[in-house]
């Protein structure tokens, strides 16, 4: 038996991929989330303990917290809103008292590199007494602070990524000069995983970054060497504010501006390493700190083989529903609005679930193109994720998946998709896809759209789309059963 680590922000981007490098490390592992049944899929589910408890609940979090040695502190509030400020001192209050009635011997908590002496944007400021925080709990704490975390699947990553990808030509604010000092996910798991044996004297913080410091227009322009592009032509417009700037790379990029604003508020301070202390308690990586250009490269190898373990979107939507589906017994009363359809399918169950696995993403929703992408970006306008999250992976689904503005709450192979809406609504609303077949032994293709309203807005926006349902809705059961029947079609149906 190996130390205990406790791993909170299992759900999140570093925390999915920090539990797989404790396990490599021979640490025993217990991943802590609000919900763990999204954990469900991740090929590392069988080899942890789970428990459950959310981050502000003090039971909950002493409960998790019984025999840990190290504790992972990962959670943050980025993009939740207003009072994430207070939400984020509440939790690690919390965090911090419970390490130290367990007798922790060891918290990790990973922030943000800012500067000192500046007045810093809201979540800067709240990652800076987040880490105070822990600091004073009476247990040894490791503070690591990153500017820019380059990885397959990382805010920051598809962040630069998209905007290089789509704009040959663009006008830009003039954070685009200021210098950061970025760093390789895989470099910063490495720093993480080495803390939890640091000597029991040290408590403080730690500056990590990679080899290279660059704007994030050099930055730019050295992606788009790496990924075959051509130069970018870049202008500088000072008139751009950091508010602007968010709606920009919100509408530009899979990341909505709700996230992109810290990210553009942590751009506007020069963010480079004052010191490199780490390496006297964490060795640095054997072959080194990995530059700019390398890590660029890998994580578009790793986009490009479809090996993105984990994204910015994966961690839960901030104000996203957790009610439990309609059939569960824990729901009585109310109105619950039911679009239901079914159909016969000539096709095996492995060819229509083929189909329907692939749904969202580039794959498209098998209806109405256009109507899909208005409402998409109407959600986007009023701060939800709209249809650009995308996939994790474009032919394969895990629960917990974020799937465009869509969560996967239950995959059952060649049987079952349910999917929970996290768009900006009146009300709950899911989507399932079911095949089953009939006494004949033919395929049938289930489809139920289901909605709880919350008030007369919610009964309101039911009956308001109600009279499209036939154009969305019976679009999607019929161009899913055709492109079954006819794989050749199915890119022409689901782009239609």
């Amino acid at each position: 038996m190996g130390q205990l680590a406790l791993v909170t922000g299992v759900t999140g981007y570093i925390g999915g991929r920090l539990v797989p490098e404790l396990l490599r490390a021979g640490f025993d592992v217990r991943a802590m989330a609000r919900n763990p049944r999204r954990l469900r899929d991740r090929p590392w589910y069988g080899d942890v303990e789970v428990a459950e408890a959310d981050a502000g609940d003090p039971d909950q979090v002493r409960a998790a917290m019984a025999g840990v040695d190290v504790a992972y502190y990962l959670i943050h509030s980025l993009g939740t809103g207003r009072r994430f400020e207070a939400r984020d001192r509440h939790n690690a209050l919390t965090f911090a008292s419970a390490a130290r009635e367990a007798g922790v011997q060891r918290i990790v908590y990973l922030g943000g590199l800012y500067p000192e002496g500046e007045e810093l944007s809201p979540h800067l400021d709240s990652r800076r007494e987040v880490g105070e925080i822990l600091l004073a709990s009476g247990v040894p704490v490791t503070v690591l602070r990153a500017a820019v975390i380059l990885g397959s699947g990382s805010a920051s990553f598809e962040m630069l990524r998209h905007l290089t990808d789509r704009l040959p030509f663009m006008i830009t604010p003039r954070w685009l000069g200021t210098r950061i000092q970025p760093i390789a996910v895989r470099d910063v798991l490495h720093y993480l995983v080495g803390s939890a044996t640091m000597p029991t004297d040290v408590s403080r913080g730690f500056d990590i970054g990679g080899p290279d410091v660059l704007t994030y227009r050099e930055m730019m322009q050295r992606y788009a060497k790496v990924a075959g592009l051509n130069q970018r032509r870049i202008v500088t417009l000072p008139l751009l504010t950091v508010s602007l700037s968010s709606h920009w790379v919100g509408l530009v990029t899979p990341v909505p501006s709700s996230i992109a604003r810290p990210l553009v508020d942590s751009l506007i301070h020069e963010v480079i390493c004052k010191e490199h202390d780490i390496a006297q308690y964490v060795a640095d990586p054997g072959p080194g700190l990995i530059g700019f250009d390398r890590a660029v490269g890998l994580a578009l190898q790793k986009v490009q083989e479809l090996d993105v373990s984990t994204t910015w979107a994966s961690a839960a939507t901030p104000g996203a529903p957790s009610d439990p589906f309609p059939s569960d017994p824990d729901w009585s009363g109310g109105s619950l609005y039911v679009d239901e359809r079914e159909s016969v399918v000539p096709a095996s169950r492995e060819q229509l679930w083929t189909v329907i696995e692939g749904i969202g993403g580039g794959n498209g929703w098998y209806s109405w193109r256009l109507g899909w992408w208005a409402r998409g970006l109407l959600d986007r306008l009023f701060g939800g994720p709209g249809l650009r999250r995308g996939r994790r992976n474009p032919k394969d689904l895990s629960v917990g998946d974020p799937l465009d503005w869509w969560r996967v709450e239950e995959v059952e192979d060649l049987k079952l998709l349910r999917l929970r809406a996290e768009m900006r609504l009146p009300g709950l609303a899911w989507l399932e896809l079911v095949i089953d077949d009939n006494a004949a032994g033919q395929t049938i293709f289930r489809q139920r759209a289901l909605f709880h309203p919350h008030g007369l807005p919610g009964h309101l926006y039911w009956w308001a789309i109600k009279p499209f349902h036939g154009i969305v809705f019976g679009g999607m059961q019929r161009n899913i059963a055709e492109s079954a029947a006819n794989p050749l079609g199915a890119e022409r149906q689901a782009r239609s």
